[in-house]
């Protein structure tokens, strides 16, 4: 069942080996097939467009009013590629090692290497495309450094890196749908998959405005919805950002890899209080010039600029000197955490620490720093009324990205044929711990590079007869759709949908969050099947099922978070290592490193569905390590 389908032959060359031998489709024949496309971020709008430039014919499902509102614009610090133009060491083999050894040796080590190939393609496509990356005095594209690396290869457009990115893959989108190729249904949301013969064949969506129920049929399905990080309530993610699409295909019979595997950011505004919906990220890009410490002394209450060097602990620069403040976001979470745990965090809660830029302000000028980050700077001060040019940053670990998504084979392809899964969407590149500005890289690579090869060489050889909207499997699949919308208005309980979400946010956080221990996530696992038996019997969604209504729209994302709040636990517990942000109390080094059992654990865990009242059945992938020794992470 899960044959990664790798390509034979040395690391370097399995993917133009594939390229060279995959199965090709016809130009007059890519016009006859239909695909549909769910999602308008990164990955989703950057393979419409590409797909539609081959000449299929795409229908591209959004679930905002529009792409250019993709959670995508919210990658603030950069983009990885291994240009090397500031001539320090930088290369391919490099970016695949340093991503491997930042994803602490749980990945798969072909679909990194491709992706590190690809990486210089995505910077000459986006520059083609008018992406307005910060250039330096000569003219070349600059860099900054980012976690994890010690060259610096991230390529980035002030503090909105994301956003310049998705207008470039928005504008190729448009232009496919003024040529006539690309169908953008936008305010639709995915709400199951159709399995015909096996093969996925069409999704069933509810119109988020008239709350119809409409089916589209195609050729292959590719989902490119994002990650799930709102399971926890308190995240980065934008508030429509949601696991339902990858949940209803993982019912469908789609392997749910690794969903343990989540990331805390180190660099994110604190919470201030219970009213909060969402956190915000101050992009890991700051970690450049920014130094980050607490006070040496618990009790020392003076306001930072008051504090001298000597009574400032410097705590990343002092454990990693080699990487100091830029040591991957899961080491510097955690350490974040282990100094407010011993009573030196900051601010009212003693939740945060200093992300301080006076030494770069004094060295560089205010100026500079204000070039580089002057629209992070403004937004932090919106949002605390305090100003960073004159007074630390306070930032603490949130949830940022998720790692585990979909299972997928080499060719980014899940469990049900003819399923494709790209971008944070799938679980295949980032192991245990994404490291910074990779994301953006790997939904573009996904998007305009990957995929066009291996649709084409699934549709030349896949059997797909003619299927229409009238089959009976859409039949089924709208009338499940239909049926769960309806019983989540029929409940008439007494709690508010955003009460159960709160809930579960904090259970999740608590015991699945930056540390988990066996006891914990045990506790987990019961305490979320109890509120999944209290949603269903106590949940109230005022409104009616045939307009717009937010609250009902929510009320089907929390129940499937419930669900997979259920499954993070289970994958958590029975990994029984630490691992990247996949952190067990219980297996650590004497200095509070993760602890990797590469005897009993190195392989990816994907979970079949069995059954709503049935335990999920796990299955492994091996993970084969050829090109890389596998040690203790390091960042010494």
């Amino acid at each position: 069942m899960l044959d990664p389908r790798v390509p034979d032959g040395p690391l370097k060359d399995k993917w133009d080996s594939f390229k060279a031998h995959c199965h090709l489709v016809n130009p007059n024949n890519k016009r006859k097939h239909t695909l549909l496309v769910v999602g308008t971020g990164l990955a989703g709008a950057s393979a419409a467009a590409t797909l539609a430039e081959l000449g299929y014919q795409v229908k591209s499902f959004c679930i905002q009013d529009s792409p250019r509102r993709a959670h995508s614009i919210a990658a603030q610090g950069g983009i990885n590629a291994t240009k090397n133009y500031p001539n320090d060491g930088d290369s391919v083999w490099r970016l695949f090692y340093d991503t491997i050894k930042g994803g602490d040796y749980r990945s798969r080590e072909a679909n990194v290497y491709r992706l590190a190939q690809i990486s210089n393609q995505i910077i000459d496509q986006c520059v083609a495309q008018g992406v307005p990356f910060a250039r330096e005095y000569g003219g070349l594209l600059a860099n900054r450094s980012f976690g994890g690396a010690q060259v610096s290869r991230t390529f980035y457009a002030r503090g909105q890196t994301g956003q310049q990115l998705l207008l470039g893959a928005y504008s190729a989108l448009m232009r496919m749908v003024a040529a006539g190729r690309v169908e953008i249904l936008a305010r639709r949301e995915m709400l199951d998959l159709v399995v015909v013969n096996g093969q996925a064949r069409g999704i069933v969506v509810r119109n988020l405005l008239t709350g119809e129920f409409e089916r589209y049929a195609g050729d292959a399905v590719l989902l490119c919805t994002g990650g799930y990080g709102n399971v926890f309530y308190l995240s980065t993610n934008a508030k429509n950002s949601n696991v339902t699409a990858a949940w209803r295909c993982y019912k469908r019979g789609a392997l749910f890899a690794n969903p343990c595997y989540t990331q805390i950011h180190p660099t994110c505004i604190p919470v201030s209080g219970s009213y909060q919906s969402k956190l915000t990220l101050m992009s890991e890009g700051l970690r450049n010039d920014g130094r980050v410490w607490v006070p040496k002394d618990p009790n020392d209450a003076r306001s930072p600029n008051q504090i001298p060097e000597g009574d400032r602990d410097y705590y990343l620069e002092r454990k990693y000197p080699s990487f100091g403040n830029l040591v991957p976001r899961d080491v510097a979470s955690r350490n974040a955490k282990q100094v407010t745990d011993a009573g030196r965090g900051v601010g009212e809660t003693g939740l945060s620490v200093y992300l301080d830029f006076r030494d770069a302000i004094a060295r560089l000028g205010k100026g500079a720093i204000a070039e580089r980050y002057g629209n992070l700077f403004e937004m932090y001060q919106r949002i605390t009324g305090e100003d960073p040019y004159e007074v630390p940053m306070r930032i603490y670990p949130a949830v940022h990205y998720t790692m585990g998504g979909l299972w997928v084979d080499y060719h980014l392809m899940s469990t049900v044929p003819g399923l494709f899964v790209l971008g944070e969407a799938n679980f295949s590149d980032h192991g245990a711990n994404r490291l910074g500005a990779s994301a953006l890289m790997q939904g573009l690579a996904d998007g305009y590079f990957v995929i066009p090869y291996t649709l084409s060489d699934y549709l030349a050889q896949a059997e797909l007869p003619p299927v229409e909207v009238s089959d009976p499997a859409f039949a089924a699949a709208a009338a499940t759709a239909r049926s769960q919308t309806l019983k989540l208005l029929s409940i008439g309980g007494d709690k508010t949908v955003m009460a159960f979400h709160r809930e579960l946010g904090k259970l999740v956080w608590d015991h699945v969050g930056m540390s988990r221990d066996r006891s914990g996530l045990e506790q987990a696992i019961a305490a979320i099947a109890a509120l999944r038996n209290e949603f269903w019997q106590n949940l109230r969604v005022p409104g009616e099922a045939n307009t717009l209504n937010k609250n009902l729209e929510f009320a089907g994302r929390v129940a499937d978070f419930i669900e997979l709040g259920e499954l993070m636990a289970r994958d958590a517990l029975q990994r029984e290592e630490s691992c990247g942000g996949h952190f067990r109390t219980e297996y650590q080094t004497s200095e509070g490193e993760a602890l990797r059992n590469d005897t009993q654990f190195s392989f990816v865990a994907a979970w079949q569905y069995q059954g709503d009242e049935q335990p999920p059945i796990q299955h492994k992938e091996p993970l084969a390590f050829e090109n890389v020794h596998l040690t203790q992470r390091s960042y010494k």
